[in-house]
């Protein structure tokens, strides 16, 4: 589970084997065996002896800014795994492998939209017709994404051309089936211009730091990126590879909206935005870990939709320390 605090004045500290949380108007305890994250989204005091107690047990803790974007956490000292995998990072990106793990990631994205609209497509029989133009578009730009070849430094600008066609589209679709009040414009992101962005600017705040956890475990470098080019302090790895880990987000927020659990309520206007607030924030969380928790059958085995990501994570790992030529995810 994941212990979210976000009450401001909110005090975390230890009590034998378990976490206590403290606010003014409850106070509860929590075995530190069943959380796997905290998140600090507000103001909040939190003693050291907590802090011991989390990394003891492998849990992160982030602190995230009022759009749900990770700014910090803590972490205990150890390398995920061998130096190795860093430096086979750094190789493939040299060479035609870097473009075929490029491919595989975008490509695995573009499916899970591609099957998310069939399957709202399917559920809105009034709108089927203009959701399979909405397809068949993507379908072309997915299949002019499969014929690149070369290295990924000549054909990154490409990979971005086709993904932000692509994201275009999805995001039209979507729009289309919302309802009226809710439709929205594009992607709008820091800060969002409506409901539906301001949701889902938040979930992949969330996302992103399960992304970098899962790579930190996995022992890849998050500033090691393909498709992102590398910046200063910039975790290019974490936003190549949420890529394919944001249908988790888009699916929880699009059945927010349709089965009316989102509310305009749960967003605060900013200059020049909308923020989501608490009541907002708990909401989407609460959906969040839902949809996290549920299991599947994956790769042969039945796991919980969060252990994906961490899955994923050390497959590449391991790819790449075997030196497979492809390291891609495959079909999710």
């Amino acid at each position: 589970m994941q212990l979210v605090i976000n009450t401001p004045g909110s005090y975390l500290r230890k009590k034998e084997g378990n976490f206590l949380v403290k606010t003014d108007e409850q106070v509860f305890e929590v075995s530190a065996k069943k959380v796997q994250t905290i998140m600090i989204t507000t103001s909040a005091f939190l003693s050291t002896d907590a802090i011991k107690l989390a990394m003891d047990n492998n849990i992160d803790v982030i602190f995230l800014d009022e759009f749900g974007d990770p700014f910090g956490r803590v972490w205990h000292s150890k390398l995920g795994s061998t130096t190795l995998i860093r430096r086979k990072q750094l190789e493939i990106a040299n060479d035609e492998r870097g473009l075929n793990l490029a491919k595989e990631w975008m490509m695995t994205k573009m499916d899970h939209q591609i099957d998310f609209l069939k399957r709202l497509k399917n559920s809105r029989p009034q709108k089927e017709e203009e959701l399979e133009d909405y397809l068949s578009t993507f379908d072309g730009i997915r299949q002019k994404m499969d014929t690149l070849n070369g290295t990924i430094d000549e054909k990154r600008g490409s990979i971005m051309g086709f993904e932000g066609a692509a994201g275009k589209t999805y995001f039209d679709a979507l729009s289309f089936i919302m309802p009226d009040r809710f439709k929205f414009n594009g992607r709008s992101r820091m800060p969002a211009k409506d409901e539906f962005n301001c949701f889902l600017n938040y979930g992949y705040g969330v996302l992103y730091s399960m992304v970098e956890k899962a790579c930190i475990i996995a022992g890849l470098d998050p500033y090691v990126g393909i498709i992102h080019t590398d910046h200063y302090n910039k975790k290019s790895l974490v936003f190549d590879l949420i890529e394919m880990f944001r249908y988790l987000v888009d699916e929880t927020v699009v059945y927010m909206f349709s089965q009316r659990k989102a509310k305009k309520e749960y967003c605060d206007e900013i200059k020049n935005g909308l923020t989501l607030n608490k009541e907002g924030k708990a909401a989407l969380i609460q959906e969040l870990n839902e949809t996290f928790e549920k299991g599947v059958r994956y790769r042969g085995r039945n796991i919980k939709n969060r252990d994906i990501i961490q899955f994923e994570c050390h497959r590449i790992a391991n790819s790449l320390i075997k030196g497979e030529e492809n390291a891609g995810l495959g079909d999710l």
